[in-house]
């Protein structure tokens, strides 16, 4: 689950992380009055929305507005806050179409003297959170890595431990930070660790991360994504969930207890399981298709998910056609045959439908599927059902 830049530095700033006063507005006259309150001769408008980027990105339809915007006066928030609300913001995340702005973070300017880059992620091949962090700050990170990932540096640490302070130190003499800004490295590396793991994130990312004149660290921006997995032990953070900024369809799905990703294909999945779905894409890019969907309906389907997931993968004007793959392990093949046949009499199929069963009951529900009036494209194997469905759909 993604949240907004405030909403990250609100959770930043619980967590000991330093960062500047802001404050969100919905309307230009909401970014004018944040403007007065914040005190200051200069103030940052930020359009939220959940991509990197902003800074390079533009209004779609006003190539000379920028998603974030530095302002000198009241009258400058009032015109920037009005350029991007309500506006489509296209930045190197968002892709093509873009994301509709819907509020902006007023934030107070600060002295900057350097800018750093900073990141937490998982490093799945040591099973331990891996601290990332750069001289060139306010960059793209993908290019730096592409380009010069000599200048990335890595620190591993234990999640029961936290970073420690000689990781901190290897850190700062790499990054050339000495004195009073390596002190406040000393308080700010520790907490934004802590605050990775504490909060169960998959991704925590400040770019970027600033040494003021006064030699303070601060974080002036915050990207964070939480494990999905473990929002049961912070139910809090569902309140930070913004619906708006999501994929419909995924939302939908989510609801219906199902694993769902919109892609960008022709050809709709229903998978149950996440590696054989994973399989049943890359099988079909394989064959030359293109997937338009991951999408698993779990070991424990029934009919009424089964319906859901139709109604979403054919809700999608690209899908051309649907491959289902199933492997009959808790799931019997005779259940899934019923709830196909009962969402064939409830969505009704329209496009081409390749269907291979394999496992546990598999010959009664491959009978089922062939004594039923369902209009399906039977396959043996998986090589056969991609074949089929890439045909299917030319």
């Amino acid at each position: 689950m993604k949240i907004h830049e405030y909403q990250g530095k609100e959770l930043f700033r619980q967590a000991g992380v330093p960062v500047l006063e802001g404050i969100v507005a919905t309307t230009p006259e909401e970014a004018v009055a944040a403007y007065e309150k914040l005190g200051g001769a200069i103030a940052v408008v930020k359009s939220q929305i959940h991509a990197g980027g902003r800074g390079k990105g533009t209004v779609l339809d006003n190539p000379d507005q920028r998603g974030v915007v530095v302002c000198k006066s009241a009258s400058e928030v009032q015109d920037a806050a009005a350029g991007l609300l309500g506006k489509t913001l296209v930045t190197i995340q968002t892709g093509p179409e873009g994301k509709t702005v819907n509020q902006v973070f007023v934030e107070a300017g600060c002295d900057i003297a350097r800018e750093l880059y900073l990141g937490i992620v998982l490093d799945r091949a040591s099973s331990r959170p891996v601290l990332m962090a750069s001289t060139e700050g306010g960059v793209e990170i993908e290019k730096v890595a592409e380009e010069t990932p000599e200048l990335i540096f890595k620190e591993h640490f234990d999640p029961a431990i936290g970073l420690e302070g000689f990781q901190v130190r290897k850190l700062c003499k790499k990054l050339g930070i000495s004195g009073a800004a390596a002190k406040a490295a000393a308080r700010f590396m520790p907490a934004i660790c802590r605050f990775f793991v504490d909060y169960d994130c998959s991704l925590t990312e400040i770019n970027p991360l600033v040494i003021t004149g006064d030699e303070q660290m601060i974080a002036l921006d915050a990207k964070v994504t939480f494990d999905g997995n473990a929002l049961f032990r912070h139910k809090s953070l569902l309140e930070l969930r913004d619906l708006s900024e999501e994929e419909p369809s995924e939302v939908r799905a989510s609801e219906s207890g199902l694993s769902y990703v919109k892609l960008e294909g022709n050809i709709g999945c229903l998978v149950n399981g996440a590696g054989l779905a994973m399989s049943t894409m890359d099988i079909i890019k394989y064959h030359g298709g293109q997937p338009a969907n991951f999408l698993d309906v779990g070991g424990g389907a029934n009919a009424a998910q089964v319906t859901e997931a139709f109604r979403i993968l054919l809700s999608d004007p690209n899908c051309k056609g649907v491959l289902v793959n199933i492997f009959g392990g808790i799931a019997r093949c005779t259940t899934i045959a019923a709830a196909l046949i009962e969402a064939s009499q409830t969505v009704g199929f329209t496009v081409p439908l390749v269907v291979r069963l394999e496992g546990t009951e598999v010959e009664e529900g491959r009978k089922m599927l062939a004594d039923s009036d369902v209009d399906i494209i039977s396959a043996t194997d998986i090589n056969d059902a991609a074949k089929k469905i890439v045909a299917a759909v030319g």
